[in-house]
Parts: structure tokens; sequence; C-alpha cells
């Protein structure tokens, strides 16, 4: 079983010292394992917990939530099915952000397309306009 240091636990998570500390404070986190120095050190469970933490946190899910989930847990395996349910709903979440993203990805597309054009007709010479540059010779 491998053992990671805070510094690891940091870097394989992307979850800064300070908010591994605080996810421990508030209990989304068991006790972590300490070394005799006092040193914190992350099991591979603790690790892959966290993963589960990055995962909801990234898809928006609330520390309420998360704490709920993490309750439902660890109370074992009576309660899948309201696990299940959490999760559900967050994933209905999910696909409407996503929803309201993809609006607003095609609202700036079409801005993007409008820069483009003008952009375009800019430097494209109108053979109504006079400029030197056009001008024959």
């Amino acid at each position: 079983m491998s053992v990671y240091t805070p510094a690891q636990a940091v870097e394989e998570t992307g979850f800064s010292l300070d908010t591994l500390r605080y996810y421990e404070r508030i209990g989304l986190l068991e006790r972590v394992e300490r070394n005799a120095a006092g040193q914190r050190r992350f099991s591979e469970s603790d690790v892959s917990w966290l993963g589960m933490l990055r995962c909801l946190r990234d898809t928006g899910m609330p520390i309420a939530e998360m704490l709920r989930f993490a309750q439902l847990v660890r109370s074992g395996d009576d309660t899948i099915a309201k696990r299940l349910d959490l999760l559900e709903a967050h994933d209905r979440e999910v696909e409407d952000q996503i929803a309201r993203l993809r609006e607003k990805q095609e609202a700036l597309q079409h801005k993007i397309q409008y820069y483009r054009d003008v952009l375009t007709l800019a430097e494209t010479p109108s053979p109504c306009v006079h400029t030197p540059e056009t001008e024959p010779v």
C-alpha cells in the first residue's frame, strides 16, 4: 500500500494543502494518519476518495452536498439508493449547466464570426472606393 506525503497528495489530487486540511477539518476527508513526527500521511484510499471529491467539486457540487454524500458513504451499503439519488440529481444539474454553457458558446461563436467578417471586409478592397492602392495606373 502506497503512502503519500502532503506534497504528493497535493500533486496527485490537484487540491491545495489548505484545502486538504479544510476537508479533513470539516469531515469530507476522514482523519488522515500521521507518522511518528505527527506529519500527515495519505493512504491510497485517501487519495482515491479525494479524486471523487475533486470530481464532485469540479462539477459544481456544493460543499454541503459533498458532506451529505460523504456521510452516506460512511453509513454503509444501506445508503446506496440515497447515494444514487444524490448523484443522479447532481448529474441532472451538470447536464443543465452544460446546456446553458452550450447556449453561451453559440453566442460567443456568433460574435467571433461577426468580427472575422468585419476583418475580412476591411481587408478586401471595394471596387467602388477610390484608394491609391486600387487606382489603375
